[in-house]
């Protein structure tokens, strides 16, 4: 028995999960790196023993590759951890971000963070997810509040068509707005679809 297995199946019960279990955005450890699953489907074929077809994300580089389990197979959940950090400044091209009760910094790059980078500014809370103690990745909140930079004119009393245009963020990002807001007004997002949520007051 190699270490790598010895250590394997010292793990606790509680750090194994089952191929049975896969559920959309569950993590698993596979070669040293942490996958999230994108999505799973189980198989039964006629002959032969079930198995589960995944689709999974590496969450480090964002590469995603299909693998096919076999039904119950175990494998090493990737157990992560989630600190609350506010986003403090650029260094170059690494974002910094500060523990504000321990005043300890943690870096990401561009890459890491993907395309949440376009909704991030200075002093903003997110959480900033680590797995063995190296940062992953970003959440951001839900939704965001951010000034208007650049749109065309608002139009008053435009609010019966329904009608859209788009407009840039103060953090770069481009989402479509009704037609009546105008550049200098806050309006909140969502993040998760770069959904226009109202104007905030």
């Amino acid at each position: 028995m190699t270490f790598a297995q010895s250590y394997d199946h010292s793990r606790s019960a509680s750090e194994m999960i089952s191929s049975n279990d896969f559920r959309t955005g569950t993590t698993i450890e596979l070669d040293g790196a942490v996958w999230r699953v994108v999505e799973f489907l189980h198989v039964k074929p006629g002959k032969g023993s079930a198995f589960v077809r995944t689709k999974l994300k590496a969450v480090q580089t964002g590469n995603v590759v299909e693998k096919t389990f076999r039904a119950g197979e175990m494998l090493p959940q990737a157990l992560l951890e989630k600190s609350t950090l506010q986003h403090t400044y650029m260094d170059a091209t690494d974002y910094v971000f500060m523990d504000m009760s321990t005043y300890e910094e943690t870096r990401l790059t561009g890459t890491q963070i993907g395309s949440s980078r376009k909704y991030l500014k200075e002093g903003m809370e997110v959480n900033v997810v680590s797995w063995n103690g190296k940062p992953l990745e970003v959440e951001l909140p839900n939704s965001v509040v951010l000034e208007v930079k650049e749109t065309d004119p608002g139009v008053k009393g435009d609010t019966a068509t329904g009608g859209t245009k788009p407009a840039i963020l103060e953090t770069g990002a481009q989402v479509m707005v009704p037609l009546f807001i105008s550049i200098g007004e806050k309006i909140k997002v969502d993040t998760r679809n770069d959904s226009y949520l109202g104007r905030e007051n």
